[in-house]
């Protein structure tokens, strides 16, 4: 039989035992390599980056309520009594209104209605905007109240004091000369100017009339949202007719409402009432910012 080679001082256990430390040790170097390097908690940050800037909350409102089905009918009954005379099937149509159309409707909504008799005509439209700042650093309700802002100093109503620093730089308005017509704004008075054109859906514009001591003069309005205003334009439509035309804006948080309601008289020289207007303008402003404290 023939012998195996031996080989003094390697036995079969002490080969593997070699082998086991001959592996731990190398496993113990790599370890340490890798734990060598510099620890996280010593490497410098770049003190130019400063601390994340703070976002702006958003805003209270995040969509808008169905505007054709805000106001009830008895208000729509008292805002268009030329509805009455009409037919059923007519006075239903006239109750439901015409939406507008907006591409967004949780940005923007609004409805019109109209009735009109062979002596007069009345119209009522809603604008209802949710404004939304797509700037980080600004709030929507900031963002909101610049656009408030801009539609109150349009509106030739003074702005309250307050401190430069936090009210937004209002946009300059050039008052235009209209070669077709010229209304005045005016809480009750004949108007001071006649215009050529006829009616239209939109108010015609005007120049801001003297400021009177009635109490109807556009002014700013207390207890409705946040803020609010009331306007009032006064024009003479073709060779006798009447139209006044009462708009009242007001902002809660992010949302800015506008209702607008005209009546215009045919082959009247006698203008429309305006406290009448005012009053039922106002009254459906308020149903409005209760709708939305839901």
């Amino acid at each position: 039989m023939q012998r195996k080679r031996y080989t003094p001082g390697r036995t079969g256990s002490a080969a593997r035992t070699a082998v086991v430390l001959t592996l731990g040790l190398g496993l113990g170097i790599g370890l340490t390599g890798c734990s060598s390097g510099t620890p996280t908690d010593d490497v410098p940050l770049d003190a130019k980056a400063g601390p994340a800037a703070a976002v702006a909350p958003p805003g209270r409102y995040r969509t808008l309520f169905e505007p054709c089905r805000a106001v009830p009918q008895a208000a729509l009954k008292d805002m268009l009594p030329g509805a009455a005379s009409l037919s059923d099937a007519e006075r239903n149509k006239a109750y439901r209104g015409v939406a507008a159309v907006t591409y967004d409707t949780d940005r923007r909504v609004g409805c019109t209605w109209k009735a009109d008799t062979p002596d007069t005509s009345h119209r009522l439209a809603l604008d209802i905007e949710r404004v939304v700042s797509y700037d980080g650093a600004v709030s929507d309700d900031d963002r909101a109240r610049e656009v408030y802002t801009r539609k109150q100093v349009a509106a030739g109503i003074p702005l309250p004091p307050a401190d430069p620093a936090t009210t937004p730089p209002a946009t300059p308005t050039s008052s235009a000369p209209n070669a077709s017509a010229d209304a005045t704004r005016t809480p009750g008075g004949n108007p001071t100017g006649t215009t050529t054109a006829t009616a239209t859906d939109q108010p015609p514009t005007g120049t801001t009339a003297d400021p009177s001591n009635t109490g109807l003069e556009p002014r700013v309005l207390d207890g409705l949202g946040e803020t609010a205003f009331l306007d009032e334009v006064l024009s003479k439509v073709g060779a006798s007719g009447q139209q006044r035309a009462v708009s009242v804006v007001f902002r809660t948080s992010n949302v800015i409402v506008t209702v607008s309601y005209r009546e215009q008289t045919t082959g009247s020289t006698e203008a429309p009432d305006s406290k009448e207007l005012q009053e039922k303008a106002r009254n459906l402003a308020r149903l409005l910012a209760e709708r939305l404290e839901e």
